[in-house]
């Protein structure tokens, strides 16, 4: 009887250690608070509900966004202002971590036992950060240091080929991805009670062009080192139209060091730009119509600028008859698709070629960089003079049995063409340039024949209207085209 006694006692005892463990058990559980020793950022929300905590984590999430900071211009008291971090699009990402204290009183017994067991006493709080809003918030104040944009430098000519220099103007940028770097990181420390200043300074970045003063001038550029000029007079107003229009395009046209230009280049930009008109042509020594006539004397120009200049010559050929406007071997054709011109920069510096059309006349001048005491002189020196051949076609003009002269050819010429490098007046070096050959033009003679006379022969043209021996393809010397057949 004893033992049945003291055995219902042990269950009692047990039954009752039983019903107390499971309801503290079930009063851990359930209870509606943030467990002890909490702190979310630098807020303490232990032993507090979890709306008291909510509540007290909004007010001081509220307070955070609200806290102002000063930012000042270039580090310049004078020139600040203040904003709130909301303002500059500093915001607490509340969310998540409302989530986490509200998952508290969420799921089955257990599963609140288990949360609330490993639920973090050190609730890190996120922030968003907005890059657009801080911009926007700040270019309200200094947008308008942007707005200048960078103007290269430049380098104009005057009247007197005196070189003038126009500094360059730089742009201005707010350095903004570097405050909201140093803001990002503030914030970040300051919701977590980490941080104490409230000071940051936004630096302006000058922005430089591409062409500062000192690279422009570094390229050399000193003064007119050689000028060539030719006249075009008593030419038609379509070849004075193109001549001017090729100088318009090659005016202001620059070389760096080792460059090689390309007259080709020229004669497609100046075709874009302004076109060209009907004016006489060279095909196989003899002037024609054309399209383009007139585009030679602007190379041949430049051509003797180039000589004087003492600067590598790398393609160049002379027309195939000699034309009015320089001395022969002097000249610088050009034929598109087979004949062009081309010269080196072979200075140490950059060049720019300069143009001037003036009462008819076009000077070429080049500007770099040449020592004063060195000139070059030009000469020509006639090798051959070659007699025309004498052709014979059929005429009626010759009457039957006899011969008449219908065209007198022309002489023609082999010359050389001598560069001298003169060093203080005194002759250093001397090289042969060229040798060319300036074709002569037969002497075109009509004669009878004894049998019937055929219906005469155009003694300048082929039955296919080309002139003699070109060919289908004639090349066009000093123009582009010949006219169209009608």
């Amino acid at each position: 009887m004893k033992r049945l006694h003291v055995a219902f006692i042990i269950v009692g005892i047990v039954i009752l250690l039983a019903t107390t463990g499971w309801g503290l058990l079930y009063l851990y559980a359930s209870q509606d608070s943030v467990p002890d020793g909490t702190t979310a950022g630098d807020v303490q929300i232990g032993g507090l509900g979890t709306k008291q905590a909510l509540d007290k984590l909004d007010e001081a999430w509220d307070d955070f966004e609200q806290m102002q900071v000063r930012i000042s211009l270039n580090d310049t008291a004078e020139n600040s202002r203040q904003w709130t971090l909301r303002e500059l699009g500093f915001t607490v990402r509340r969310d998540e971590t409302r989530d986490k204290i509200l998952e508290l009183n969420e799921g089955s017994l257990a599963e609140k036992m288990s949360y609330r067991y490993r639920f973090p006493r050190q609730i890190p709080v996120q922030l968003s950060e907005d890059s657009k809003m801080l911009e926007k918030t700040i270019r309200s104040q200094w947008g308008w240091l942007e707005y200048n944009e960078p103007v290269n430098a430049r380098r104009s000519f005057t009247a007197w080929d005196q070189i003038v220099y126009e500094p360059h103007q730089d742009g201005h940028r707010l350095e903004l991805n570097k405050l909201f770097s140093q803001l990002s990181k503030w914030a970040s420390q300051a919701i977590e009670g980490q941080a104490d200043h409230r000071q940051f300074v936004l630096q302006v970045a000058a922005v430089h062009p591409p062409v500062t003063l000192d690279r422009l001038k570094q390229q050399g550029v000193e003064r007119k080192i050689s000028s060539f000029s030719t006249d075009f007079a008593r030419s038609s107003e379509g070849r004075a139209y193109n001549v001017t229009s090729t100088a318009k395009i090659l005016n202001d046209w620059e070389l760096a060091p080792g460059e090689i230009f390309d007259y080709s280049k020229v004669i497609s930009a100046a075709q874009e730009h302004y076109g060209f008109r009907e004016a006489p042509v060279i095909v196989n020594g003899r002037v024609v119509p054309g399209i383009g006539g007139g585009i030679c004397q602007v190379s041949s120009t430049l051509y003797n600028a180039a000589l004087l200049a003492g600067l590598d010559i790398v393609e160049r050929r002379n027309h195939s008859k000699a034309v009015p406007y320089l001395p022969m071997g002097r000249d610088a054709t050009f034929a598109e698709g087979y004949l062009n011109f081309r010269f080196r920069n072979s200075t140490e510096h950059h060049m720019v070629i300069r143009t001037e059309v003036s009462n008819r006349t076009l000077t070429v001048k080049l500007f770099g960089t040449m020592p004063k005491a060195t000139r070059y002189i030009i000469e020509t020196k006639l090798v051959k003079t070659i007699q025309p051949p004498v052709r014979e076609i059929v005429s009626s003009s010759a009457g039957r049995g006899g011969r008449v002269v219908l065209k007198q050819g022309t002489v023609g010429y082999i010359v050389e063409v001598y560069r001298t490098r003169m060093e203080h007046d005194k002759k250093t070096e001397r090289e042969l340039i060229s040798t060319d050959t300036y074709p002569a033009l037969p002497t075109i003679v009509g004669v009878s024949r004894k049998t019937d006379v055929k219906p005469d022969e155009d003694p300048f043209t082929s039955p296919d209207g080309l002139l003699p021996d070109q060919g289908a393809n004639p090349i066009v010397e000093d123009g582009l085209l010949l006219p169209e057949k009608q």
